[in-house]
Parts: C-alpha cells; sequence; structure tokens
C-alpha cells in the first residue's frame, strides 16, 4: 500500500508541476476536476484505510490561465469567417480612400508616389495590422483588457478607445452629410445644378456661363467658392456664411439632425446585438461601394477628357522622391488608411477562433485596403480629367481632396452628365455605406473596449450600445450647427492625428519589448502551428516603432496653426485642441502611475508585477522575473 501511495502521489505531483508550467507558458485545458478528486479520494483511503470525502487533503493547484485560453467559451464568436473579413475591409476602406489617397497620388509625383507608400505598406503598415489582429485573436480581449500582458500598458487601450469615440463624434456627422446629399438627390433636377435658389449668393457664377478665368479671378477653380455646387455645400448645407467663427455657432440645423438620427439609429441596431448583426450589415456596407465605383469607372472612362485625366493620375514624376514631403504623405497615409491604433483590428479579431489564420487575414485585408484606394483613383480621376476638358483648365485646376472633392467637384461633374439624378444617387449610397461601416468599427472598439473592462457594461450590452450612440449624437449636435464645420475641423486636426500616433507607438512598444516578441511569437505558434518568420519579427521589434516615432515627429514638425480656407482659428481653440489631444494621451501614463501604486511589495517588486503578464505573477513572487534579465530584451 506505501508503494502504491507513493506512485499515486508521485503522479499527482508530476500532474501539477506539469500544468503549473504550462500555465506560463500556452493556454491549455486544465485536467477534469472529477479525475483529480479521485485522486485525492485515493490518497485520503490510502492513508486512512476509509474512504473520507473531503479533498481538503491535497489541496487544488493555484493555477492562473493564460488570458489566450481558449477556457473562454462564453465569448461570442463569429457566425462565418467572411464576416470578419468583411467588417475588417469595411472599417479600412472608407471615405480617405476615396477623397485623399488619390489626390496625394497625383500631387506626390503620380506612380512614383507608389514606391514610398507600397514600400511603408510592407515594413510597417502590414506588420502593425497583423500585430493587432493576432493581438485580439490570441488574449480574446477588447483594447484596454488586453493588454494583461503587460499591466503598466493597460492606459494606452483606453487612449485609443477615446480616441475612436471622439473619432465618431465627427465622422458620423460626414455620414449625415452624404445621407442628405443623397436625399436631395431624388429631384428632376439637381439642387447644385445652377445658381438662383434661395441659398444662393448674389456672387454664384454658373461656370456654364462664364468663362472660368474670368470665374476664378486667378485661384483654383476648386477653391473657388461661388460655382451653384460650392455654394449649395457651404450655404444650402452647411450655412456656413451665417456664422462669424467657431465662437458664433449657433444652433443645430433641423435637416442635417435628423439625417444625424438616422445614421445613429442605423448604428444602434447594427450594433446593440454584436458581432452576430454588425457581421451580417457589412454584406451590404462592405462590398456595395466595390460596386459602386466599378459602375463610376465604366460611366467615367467613357467621357471625354477622362483619359487625360487618368494619365494624370498616373503620371511618373521620380524627382518628387526627393522632397521629405512625399514619404511623410506615404507614411501618414499608408498609417491612417489600414487603420492601426484605433482598437477595432484588436476588437474584431478577438470575436475569432482561436485556431484562425490570421496571419492570411492581416495579408488580404490589407492588401485589399490598399488596392481599393489605387482603384479608386480611376474613377475619381476619370471625372476629374471630364470636368477640366470641360472647363478647359488643367487637371491641378479641378484637382483637390477631402470634403472639397466628394461634395463639390464630383457632384458638380455628376450633375452635367445624361442621368445625373441616377448618378449622384448612386455616388452617395457609396459614400453612405463608405462611412457607415468604418463608424461601426470604431463604434465596436468603444463598445469592446469597456465591456470587457467592466462586467457590468456587458451584462447591459444594448442599454450601454445605446448611450454610446446617444452620446455621439449630442456632442455631433456641435458640428451641423451654422459653425460646426469649425467644430469638426478642430476634432478632425486634434482628435486623431499626433494622439493616434504616440498611442500606437506605445502599443508597439509594448508588444515587442515589453512582451516580447519572441512570447508574441509563441503566441501567434499556438493559435496557427507556425511562428511569425525572421522577417515579421524584426519589423515588430524595430522597423515598425522606428516608422512610428518618424511618423510622431513629422507629424509634430509640420503641424500648422489652425484655419478653414481664409479662416483662421484663433490661439484659444488651438488650445482646446491640443486639450483634446492631451486627454487621451494622458491615459497612458496616469495609468501607469496607479498601476504602480496600487501594487503591494517594494520598488522592485511593484515595477516588475506592472510590466509582468498577469498569468505569470506567481513567477514574479518566486523572484523569477524574465524583463530583468537581457536575454529577454535581445530576444527575437
Amino acid at each position: 500500500r506505501g508503494r502504491r501511495r507513493r506512485r499515486v502521489a508521485e503522479k499527482m505531483n508530476v500532474q501539477v508541476l506539469a500544468d503549473h508550467k504550462l500555465s506560463s507558458v500556452a493556454p491549455f485545458k486544465p485536467y477534469n476536476n472529477v479525475e483529480k478528486k479521485e485522486v485525492e479520494l485515493i490518497l485520503v483511503k490510502e492513508q486512512n484505510g476509509v474512504q473520507y470525502t473531503s479533498s481538503s487533503i491535497v489541496p487544488p493547484p493555484r493555477i492562473s490561465y493564460p488570458t489566450g485560453s481558449s477556457e473562454e467559451v462564453d465569448r461570442e464568436t463569429w457566425g462565418k469567417k467572411i464576416d470578419f473579413l468583411l467588417s475588417v475591409i469595411g472599417f479600412a476602406v472608407d471615405l480617405a480612400n476615396v477623397w485623399r489617397f488619390p489626390y496625394l497620388c497625383y500631387k506626390n509625383g503620380g506612380g512614383a508616389f507608389l514606391i514610398p507608400y507600397v514600400l511603408f505598406l510592407v515594413i510597417a503598415g502590414m506588420p502593425l495590422f497583423y500585430m493587432e489582429l493576432a493581438l485580439g485573436q490570441y488574449n480574446r480581449e477588447g483594447a484596454a483588457t488586453v493588454w494583461k500582458i503587460c499591466p503598466i500598458f493597460k492606459g494606452v487601450g483606453y487612449t485609443v478607445i477615446i480616441i475612436a469615440l471622439y473619432v465618431g463624434f465627427y465622422y458620423n456627422v460626414i455620414i449625415a452629410w452624404s445621407l442628405y446629399y443623397l436625399l436631395s438627390s431624388f429631384t428632376h433636377e439637381l439642387p447644385w445644378l445652377k445658381c438662383g435658389n434661395a441659398w444662393n449668393s448674389v456672387n454664384c457664377t454658373d461656370p456654364k456661363v462664364f468663362n472660368v478665368s474670368f470665374l476664378t479671378n486667378g485661384t483654383k477653380y476648386s477653391k473657388d467658392k461661388n460655382t451653384p455646387a460650392a455654394e449649395y455645400y457651404e450655404r444650402g448645407v452647411l450655412h456656413v456664411h451665417e456664422s462669424h467663427g467657431i465662437h458664433d455657432l449657433g444652433l443645430p440645423r433641423w435637416q442635417l439632425t435628423l439625417c444625424l438620427v438616422v445614421v445613429v439609429i442605423i448604428l444602434y441596431f447594427s450594433l446593440w446585438k454584436g458581432v452576430k448583426t454588425s457581421g451580417k450589415v457589412v454584406y451590404i456596407t462592405a462590398t456595395m461601394p466595390y460596386v459602386v465605383l466599378l459602375v463610376l469607372l465604366i460611366r467615367g472612362i467613357t467621357l471625354p477628357g477622362a483619359m487625360d485625366g487618368i494619365k494624370a493620375y498616373l503620371h511618373i514624376d521620380f524627382k518628387q522622391l526627393n522632397n521629405a514631403t512625399v514619404w511623410i504623405d506615404a507614411a501618414t497615409q499608408i498609417f491612417y488608411s489600414l487603420g492601426a491604433g484605433f482598437g477595432v483590428l484588436i476588437a474584431f479579431a478577438s470575436y475569432n477562433k482561436f485556431n484562425n489564420n490570421c496571419y492570411r487575414d492581416a495579408l488580404l485585408t490589407s492588401t485589399v485596403n490598399c488596392v481599393t484606394s489605387f482603384f479608386s483613383g480611376f474613377a475619381i480621376f476619370s471625372v476629374l480629367g471630364y470636368m477640366a476638358k470641360k472647363h478647359n483648365v488643367n487637371i491641378e485646376e479641378v484637382a483637390t481632396e477631402g470634403a472639397g472633392l466628394v461634395f463639390i467637384i464630383y457632384p458638380e461633374a455628376i450633375s452635367t452628365l445624361p442621368g445625373s439624378t441616377f448618378w449622384a444617387i448612386v455616388f452617395f449610397i457609396m459614400l453612405l455605406t463608405l462611412g457607415i461601416d468604418s463608424s461601426m468599427g470604431g463604434m465596436e472598439a468603444v463598445i469592446t473596449g469597456l465591456t470587457d473592462d467592466f462586467k457590468i457594461f456587458k451584462r447591459n450590452r444594448k442599454l450601454f450600445t445605446f448611450v454610446t450612440a446617444f452620446g455621439t449624437f449630442l456632442v455631433a449636435l456641435l458640428c451641423i450647427t451654422k459653425g460646426g464645420i469649425y467644430v469638426l475641423t478642430l476634432l478632425d486636426t486634434y482628435a486623431a492625428g499626433t494622439s493616434i500616433l504616440f498611442g500606437v507607438l506605445i502599443e508597439a512598444i509594448g508588444v515587442s519589448w515589453f512582451y516580447g516578441v519572441d512570447r508574441f511569437s509563441e503566441d501567434i505558434e499556438r493559435m496557427m502551428g507556425f511562428k511569425p518568420g525572421l522577417y515579421w519579427r524584426l519589423c515588430w521589434k524595430f522597423v515598425s516603432p522606428a516608422f512610428l516615432l518618424f511618423v510622431v515627429i513629422a507629424s509634430i514638425v509640420n503641424s500648422t496653426e489652425l484655419k478653414y480656407d481664409d479662416y483662421i482659428f484663433p490661439s484659444w481653440a488651438n488650445l482646446i485642441g491640443w486639450g483634446i489631444a492631451l486627454s487621451s494621451m494622458l491615459f497612458v501614463p496616469i495609468y501607469a502611475i496607479y498601476k504602480f501604486l496600487s501594487v503591494r511589495g517594494t520598488c522592485r517588486e511593484r515595477i516588475a508585477y506592472c510590466i509582468t503578464p498577469e498569468h505569470e505573477h506567481h513567477l514574479v513572487a518566486e523572484g523569477n522575473i524574465r524583463q530583468f534579465k537581457l536575454k529577454h530584451w535581445l530576444a527575437i
């Protein structure tokens, strides 16, 4: 009996030690509780000679499960793999793909711009994209709680959640504009076709009546404010002429308020039940833009002057590569285009199955996003070429970016086509769907990030989703006042500018250096069965942080005084803008200080607990602190 008792005890100890070791390196399913109790009962029976039902003689080992454990069976998952892919593509492919990339490509050397663009995509864009998908999928947590891997960096999670919330304040307004234009297009004659309407000024000048050189008076045609299309946007939709600046906002316009209400309702009912519902909405919102872009391209290339526009878009000027601005534009565009750092990719990936191939997903979705940007340029510049020929001016006179492109120049071109009503409806449906799924992604990042961190929100997800949507609506009302365009410009510049770059830089450092590229690679291996190659590990460790640091410095150096057209914002408005930016960035140091002060122990132990994954805190108690060894910092 003694030998048998020792064998059973040794078997039990080996099992406990093996599981204890395994718990610090890999997600696993613990041995069955029934089997464990049976072993304990055998030990008790052999010791006492009778069957004793208490299991207190051999207490169960205290094992901390890794955050990536597949034991989290209660977490919702995507209905189908295609739901996830379309959601990621829908988020990444947004208005910037249409209204920013084509113009940047044209302005910065045409085809030559693709060299720095593709370079930054390969060495930084894709690695960061891949990193966020893997981080969310392995840990199955939102942007805040995912930092169980390195608790001191949890403030980064709050930073990106706050930024995503800020972006929702004004991004939904742009979608509301698109809806307003869409509804206004259901007329026999488009309202921005000619002058003579109630919103037009006495200076309104129809380019079909007057020579364009006389009309613009030496300024670029795309910047002229007296065309019917420009006056409809600024005076008919925004009513910006009734405001004297950001200090004079006025009341929200009821027409835009109703449009904003519709947008918020769509967002709420797309998100209230989680990814099961949002994953179905993207079947329309993520695919519709591609159908519309193809239709617009086919129509565009049949227009006179279209080939001139496409040639201007694709012209190659290698001399532009000597200009540092071109490289800065490429780096900034690839970063914002892919959407890393908003917590959206982490949130979406957290609903994946544990063994999903996120490596393939990262390559596929990031490539689709960038190809879409390039493809949209053909649809845009074919129409700009038509505009240039129609007004007998150079392409550079009509080429522009941002709201001026999609709400003034392109609608004006559409209004001159046969069947203009149809083309206007099609175009604004595209803008609406481009915006909706991107806004859904941003709001999902906020909801997932906070519901994972605060269980009371998770238990009341529908109510919390409503509160979040209603909160964004209330703040967005400031952006649809008569001076709302100034508030929107302020938020667009500061809410997700330097702050989001800073957040992703800290995120990359936290994952690659403090948590460790080698350990992160092991996590990926547990999910997919293979480790990332040396190329990806080098990018995560060195190239991506260096890239982000470069972009952060460039954004600060190139920052200029805030302005909207000829209106220069007062200094106090710039201070408010930087206050908005700092309000999110300060979560990083504030939470780090809070975490350090909230744990017990000596200074050395506190630091150790702050930078060690939560499931390895037992190693800190044993004095085995990985981050205090040079080997950890040199590992790749």
